[in-house]
């Protein structure tokens, strides 16, 4: 009897110690958290503000759009819409787009008030090394010689992103090429909604 009541009583020993353990691992990661999330947020926010500046060289400011449309597409979202501004007139628009890749990616593209893509930048991509990751590649260049990002400035938005079509896809990462290319397609349908009726 005195063992089998051992024997319970070290089960609920092991089990309190345990219990203990989770306890002190959350209020680690919890505090750890508090400490990193305001920072991981300052440098996503600084990565972002240093994109639109690339994708819309020539605003000189960017003031956030209130009741924009939302993503047609439930697997990509479309937000922080910007209205690019150059000595306080609107030039074109600026937004952030996240969705599928080979893994999932998210970017920012402007356009002008012409439909004309001014940029765009990949913020997040977490795609296969080697083939994928070429996409965000500085150093890799498509046969015509520009990054594969840097091949969108100048294209019509209204015609969509369609790869052989009006961009270059990166060889051994079809399906990355065609989710940016979703993404560019969404994104860029939004902002010429934004731009839609206004004249400054």
């Amino acid at each position: 009897m005195s063992k089998k009541n051992l024997g319970i009583g070290e089960m609920i020993k092991l089990g309190l110690t345990l219990v203990c353990y989770a306890v002190a691992s959350c209020a680690v990661l919890a505090v750890v958290n508090n400490i990193t999330a305001p920072q991981i947020q300052k440098n996503q926010m600084g990565a972002a503000a240093k994109a639109m500046s690339e994708v819309f060289v020539e605003a000189d400011d960017f003031v956030t759009v209130s009741n924009a449309p939302a993503s047609s597409n439930s697997t990509i979202t479309v937000s922080d819409f910007y209205l690019a501004k150059k000595a306080g007139s609107v030039i074109g628009a600026v937004v952030q787009v996240a969705g599928p890749t080979y893994d999932k990616g998210k970017l920012i593209v402007g356009i002008d008030k012409s439909g004309t893509v001014s940029g765009m930048r990949i913020l997040e991509l977490s795609d296969s090394p080697g083939f994928g990751l070429k996409a965000n590649d500085p150093t890799f260049k498509l046969p015509s010689g520009v990054t594969f990002y840097d091949q969108f400035a100048g294209k019509d938005a209204k015609n969509g992103f369609k790869i052989n079509d009006n961009f270059d896809a990166i060889t051994g990462a079809t399906i990355t090429s065609n989710a940016i290319g979703d993404l560019m397609t969404e994104g860029t349908s939004c902002l010429l909604k934004v731009l839609e009726g206004i004249n400054e």
